[in-house]
This record gives structure tokens, sequence and C-alpha cells, in this order.
């Protein structure tokens, strides 16, 4: 087993966090996720959608189930 030395300025500070590099390696991977962008379709039925639910032009899913007729 290593030995490390933690400066105690470090540890003063809380700025330090001790994980094992298959975490921190794991972790890293997370960040090269990309962000949903979506296109101009998606935006403009996305706006469509808010006025439909503002306007009360929607179903709630017991209402969606009941007309396709599925039991609760």
């Amino acid at each position: 087993m290593n030995t490390v030395t933690i400066p105690k300025e470090l540890a003063n500070r809380d700025d330090l966090v001790v994980i094992p590099r298959k975490e921190y390696e794991a972790l890293l991977e997370l960040t090269k996720i990309s962000e949903f962008v979506p296109t101009a379709i998606e935006k403009k039925a996305l706006i469509q959608a808010r006025r439909n639910r503002k306007a009360g032009k929607y179903l709630t899913i017991n209402e969606l189930r009941e007309k396709l007729g599925f039991t609760n």
C-alpha cells in the first residue's frame, strides 16, 4: 500500500476529494455526453405544445387510457 502525505493547506480548505481512479475516470466519461440540441422543427412543436396546454387542449394520462380502451 502506498502512503500519501496530504498538505494541511488542502485539507483545511475543504478542497480535497479522494476517490479511486476507476471512479474518477468514469466521472470524466460523463462529461463527454453531448447535450441535446433541438432542431427548428422540434422547437416549433414544443411551442405549439405549450400553447395547447395553456389553452387546455390536452389529455391526462387517465383520459388517454380511457379513450384507448385500457382499464386502470
